[in-house]
């Protein structure tokens, strides 16, 4: 078929995504499904070949993202519901001291950030954010919640096990999701920096609070260090633990009512990975138990972190084909390590913590269903990217790019920014662009090194330029007590900050691999 024809299906598929998705408020997963078989048909795939496309693309992407995203989602859930993120926290700020307590967070968030989804891990550190603001003199949970909320999401979108970058991986390279996870993980340290660096810069002026969010911030008690083990309210509220009432106690019903929106106003819930839905287990819900120590949630964290780095590094030590390359290989695999961190969260946090096997089963089943619409819709995204390939639009467009002069690691952020600035979603954006990719990036004398640095550009494009139509950027303000112009002046221009940066680094990293 015609270069420039597949060119302008291309066009007409996004515009009908795009249409559905904003204009139609039709879930990801649906809208995603419909193009794809339009573009099938329109591509020249005949009919009967549709629907068993179709089911391969959903198939072969679901492998790995159902693995990873539901275990990943697990040992969140146990984490969250043991209140892991709040020890976290203060064991950081004991470290760093009262004089860093800004620093202290944001370095706490960045590990609660890697096992939870942004929406969940944002919402269970609003109180902790409050409590840290004021005891800093703040006159405002800005300062301290907005470099810590932008932190998260670039997290959210660069490291495995979330569902944008776990699915982009998928296709691209999905023997390659230990080295991205690494690769995501050293990126994400010198954006901590930037991000505090630039953060106090950006949220250096009086913001005017919402009244609601005055009024609760205005009732919160300063964060007393020493506290982690203490009860909740006696750790980050005031006497009567106001602080948490609404940010964290009833943080049900602030979301049912403020944080699922659009710009309109009206409920949402295309992209729950990106914030759509609200967290449906939140701190509020945590179980009757022994607080853990905050070293013991660390290791936890990077248990599978350790497994996947032993992996990456013992293959390129251990000889091809040995079985010391087959033990290391199998230990490090993702989904191993996740699945010995989840088991070891059920016991070390769990029974150990006074659970029953009935809350444990509660908190992993709940855990599940939220993760189950993310891996649906990322699902649905393999099938668009599955349908794109066999096509040849995805080719076309790659090729047409190409050949102006486009460099195909700015070609992947490119894309990949188009979508998320045009629709909001991150995953929806971190799936159409791999999915765009695919085919020149298989078919190119690209190193791993190389994929992996595509990869992570894609995620970068969909962190890059988050304005209104990012259901992130209604839980950060919404929860922080921000107008609309004051989170474009700080959310929008933090997280294009990080990640124009980041692009720039991954630059510099691809003239040398």
């Amino acid at each position: 078929m015609d270069p420039l024809l597949l060119v302008g299906i291309a066009a007409g598929a996004i515009a009908i995504l795009l249409f559905t998705v904003i204009k139609l408020k039709w879930p990801a997963f649906v809208a995603l499904l419909l193009v794809a078989v339009l573009t099938a048909l329109a591509g020249g795939i005949p009919v009967q070949d549709v629907v068993p496309l179709m089911i391969e693309g959903m198939g072969g992407t679901l492998g790995s993202v159902a693995l990873l995203v539901g275990l990943g989602a697990m040992l969140g859930g146990i984490i969250e519901r043991t209140g892991g993120a709040e020890v976290i926290a203060h064991a950081a700020a004991e470290a760093l001291g009262e004089k860093r307590l800004a620093q202290a967070l944001l370095i706490a968030s960045g590990l609660v950030a890697i096992p939870i989804f942004f929406d969940v891990a944002f919402i269970i550190l609003v109180p902790i954010i409050f409590a840290f603001a004021k005891a800093a003199g703040h006159r405002g949970p800005v300062a301290i919640g907005m470099p810590v909320a932008v932190f998260m999401v670039f997290i959210h979108n660069t490291v495995p096990p979330h569902p944008g970058i776990v699915g982009s991986t998928t296709l691209l390279g999905e023997d390659l999701m230990g080295l991205v996870t690494l690769s995501g993980i050293v990126l994400a340290i010198p954006m901590c920096l930037l991000v505090h660096l630039v953060g106090k810069r950006v949220t250096s002026k009086v913001f005017t609070l919402s009244p609601e969010i005055e009024a609760r911030y205005a009732g919160t008690g300063a964060a007393e260090l020493g506290g982690a083990g203490r009860g909740r309210r006696a750790a980050v509220g005031g006497n009567d633990g106001s602080a948490a009432d609404g940010a964290s106690g009833s943080s049900h019903g602030v979301a049912a009512s403020s944080l699922a929106l659009d710009p309109a106003g009206t409920p949402t819930g295309d992209d729950p990975s990106d914030g759509g839905t609200t967290a449906a287990s939140s701190a509020d819900g945590e179980l009757a138990g022994r607080r853990p120590s905050a070293g013991l949630v660390t290791a936890l964290i990077l248990l599978p972190i350790l497994l996947i780095a032993l992996g990456t590094v013992g293959g390129l030590v251990a000889e091809e084909g040995s079985t010391a390359a087959h033990v290391v290989s199998f230990l490090g695999a993702p989904a191993f390590a996740l699945l010995v961190a989840t088991l070891a969260a059920m016991y070390l946090l769990g029974i150990m913590h006074g659970w029953g096997r009935a809350q444990i089963s509660e908190v992993m089943d709940g855990a599940l269903g939220p993760a189950a619409i993310v891996i649906l819709v990322t699902g649905a995204g393999g099938v668009f990217a599955k349908v794109l390939t066999e096509t040849g639009v995805g080719d076309a467009v790659s090729g047409l790019l190409l050949d102006a002069g486009v460099p195909i690691l700015l070609l992947a952020f490119l894309v990949a920014l188009a979508f998320k600035v045009a629709q909001g979603s991150g995953t929806v954006a971190t799936l159409s662009a791999a999915g765009i990719v695919q085919g020149t990036v298989m078919a190119g004398d690209y190193s791993p090194m190389q994929v992996v640095l595509i990869i992570l550009a894609i995620g970068l494009g969909s962190v890059s330029l988050s304005h209104i139509n990012d259901s992130g950027f209604w839980i950060a303000t919404k929860f922080l007590g921000l107008s609309v112009a004051d989170g474009l002046r700080t959310w929008t221009v933090l997280t294009s900050v990080l990640g124009f940066t980041s692009m720039l680094l991954l630059s510099l990293v691809w003239l040398v691999v």
